[in-house]
């Protein structure tokens, strides 16, 4: 069976920087599992799973077009200190959460002094090529509750 609209593919992955970094794995874990079609990973791995099958084994490079998108650097801005609570211990690197028009919005702290905090609004791999090197385990159809609800459901789950 080959990954297509309305498929569950279940799958390992190891993700890497350019550097070789290692970002993130689902090896000595669960296998990473999702409803292909459905936008629920990023479109240029998605693009690239179109079509395989159980077996399928491959060094996948996603451009940040089709990842997380082009790093903007009109997305760093900075707010005054008073607008966090004046006992909160903030660190660069901390992840913080605001509201926006269209809901909650995570930020990446990049820079703190008295008067302000400097945020970043990009994506933590906004900009950045992914390296993947995934093997498929499985496809098979998705239930008429995985279709319904838009995503994949791990052994046991309901909703």
């Amino acid at each position: 069976m080959k990954a297509a609209h309305g498929r569950v593919v279940s799958l390992h992955y190891t993700l890497t920087d350019d550097h070789g970094r290692l970002l993130d794995s689902s090896r000595g874990r669960e296998p990473f599992v999702y409803l292909h079609g459905y936008g629920n990973i990023i479109r240029g791995l998605e693009t690239a799973l179109e079509g395989s099958e159980a077996g399928f084994s491959s060094a996948i490079q996603v451009s940040p077009a089709d990842g997380y998108g082009d790093y903007n650097p009109e997305a760093v801005f900075e707010v005054p200190r008073r607008q966090f609570p004046p006992d909160e211990d903030i660190q660069v690197g901390m992840q913080v959460q605001g509201e926006g028009a269209h809901g909650i919005l995570n930020f990446t702290v990049v820079a703190v002094n008295d008067q302000g905090v400097t945020l970043d609004a990009n994506h933590p791999m906004a900009g950045k090529n992914l390296n993947f090197e995934v093997e498929v385990l499985e496809v098979r159809d998705a239930t008429a509750q995985e279709l319904s609800h838009g995503h994949a459901h791990a052994h046991g789950h309901d909703h």
